[in-house]
């Protein structure tokens, strides 16, 4: 498949400019766009997906503000290839990028010079772009780092690896180098992700008089579990009974997991909320669009305790499954003026819609065909919404796996690349969410058919071959 190109609709540069007519808007004023991403936050670690140990009220007073997705899909099972099927619109049988392939000393293999991506997307119709916190689709220099890949401002870690420590020894600020010598030989002053959040409020603020898109990255909860001991994390301290997490060698110093695990998350939420209330202070909530949502499931990385915490709420899996709890993630959008409070959807879909939606949102086209359908008529809360015939995911560690949804089927190949050969499993996910019950025996035919289907819809990847 050709390298997805978007271009947007003849004159909409200057439209836009001149604040263009987009869908659902009475007025002439183009709609801001956020996109939040969270790094292994679990489909249940959201008070209004029904977490009960972690309090999130800045999240679960958006979602009554806005609308609650029960049925949303990350590109893949871990960070780089579900974020290069964000930034692409390509399901990953189609991206290049399927797996997390380090680049030594710092980084992850590129996406291709050229590439089409949301950043360019947005610049193209006239957006002021910026992307805080992780990067993790290229290396510094490269061809896909994110100056290159249509972002104006970046602010925080180039690679995915080092983006473990919250106490870096350096970040990036676009191209230059931002040193933290304090935070050498397991110091710990300078937190990366307060500096972060200072950034992307930063950039709204420069930003209020034109239209923008920031992608707020934020590694939170993601391993390593480690953050300052403030009152956000005194709420936790106490409230679990728990040994320290001392892994000899490691980054996390003592902490208690459970506490410390809580206190991140709640941390998110309180950078939400500061989001949200600098939009109202800004008087932009009545014309932009906010996005909150997870590149995976979560991690048991660090201490992380997904059981515990019921994070995968009523789905089977964590991070590295294809099946539901590896892959489907909260998504909460808010918007006054275009989203209906309190509402909820479930809709099926993923990661590699948001290219289309976000094209249908601000005037733009795409010439050239991807993976996504836009559901900018379900955030509407209009009539016309189509349905994907499929949602695909490959992920290349652990042996091997593949997975696809068509309606409520869903089959999944695990152990491709096992040397006593693979096996497929297959579930009715209408009737058995937590995928329990294999059907594989049962429903033969069904099988067959999702099997074929599974082989037809990806392409072979000289970098990302299953068993090499």
């Amino acid at each position: 498949m050709k390298t997805l190109q978007l271009i947007c609709l003849s004159g909409a540069l200057v439209s836009c400019l001149n604040g263009c007519k987009q869908a659902g808007q009475e007025e002439h004023v183009p709609f801001n766009v956020i996109y939040i991403l969270a790094d292994d936050l679990g489909y249940g670690d959201v008070g209004c997906y029904g977490q009960k140990l972690i309090k999130t009220p800045h999240l679960d007073e958006m979602a009554s503000q806005g609308m609650l997705f029960t049925q949303h899909y990350a590109g893949c099972t871990v960070s780089a290839p579900s974020r290069a099927s964000l930034m692409t619109g390509l399901h990953t049988g189609h991206t290049l990028i399927r797996g997390n392939k380090g680049v030594k000393p710092e980084g992850q293999m590129p996406m291709p010079e050229g590439t089409y991506s949301l950043g360019k997307l947005f610049q193209s119709c006239g957006y002021a772009t910026g992307v805080f916190g992780k990067w993790g689709l290229g290396f510094p220099g490269s061809s896909s780092e994110p100056g290159k890949m249509g972002f104006d401002e970046f602010y925080g870690y180039n690679c995915q690896g080092l983006a473990h420590s919250y106490y870096p020894d350096h970040l990036w600020h676009n191209q230059e180098k931002v040193v933290f010598p304090e935070n050498v030989d397991n110091g710990r002053k300078t937190y990366s992700h307060d500096l972060i959040h200072r950034q992307a409020l930063q950039f709204i603020k420069d930003h209020r008089s034109q239209p923008f898109f920031a992608m707020l990255t934020y590694t939170l909860p993601h391993a390593e579990i480690n953050l300052p001991h403030d009152s956000i994390y005194q709420l936790y301290e106490d409230k679990f009974e728990e040994q320290p997490y001392d892994k000899p060698g490691s980054y996390y110093r003592s902490e208690k997991p459970h506490a410390s695990f809580a206190a991140m998350v709640s941390r998110l939420d309180m950078y939400v909320g500061d989001i949200l209330a600098e939009l109202k202070q800004l008087g932009l909530d009545k014309n932009t669009i906010v996005f909150f949502t997870s590149d995976n499931g979560p991690h048991q990385e660090g201490g992380a305790d997904p059981a515990f915490f019921n994070s995968s709420g009523p789905l089977r899996g964590i991070k590295r499954d294809l099946y539901e709890g590896g892959v489907r993630v909260p998504m909460i959008v808010w918007a006054p003026k275009l989203v209906k409070a309190g509402s909820s959807s479930d809709h099926v879909c993923a990661f590699w819609d948001m290219m289309p939606t976000f094209a249908e949102l601000i005037g733009g086209t795409i010439p050239e065909k991807g993976d996504g359908i836009s559901f900018l008529p379900t955030l509407l809360s209009k009539e016309g919404q189509k349905k994907h015939d499929y949602l695909y995911w490959e992920f290349h560690e652990q042996g091997g796996r593949q997975a696809i949804r068509k309606g409520d089927w869903k089959l999944i190949r695990q152990g491709i690349s096992s040397p006593n050969g693979s096996w497929l499993e297959l579930y009715n996910l209408k009737d058995d969410v937590h995928e329990d019950t294999n059907l594989i025996e049962k429903q033969e035919n069904i099988a067959m058919e999702l099997d074929k289907l599974m082989n037809q819809v990806r392409v072979q990847s000289e970098i990302f071959n299953f068993g090499k």
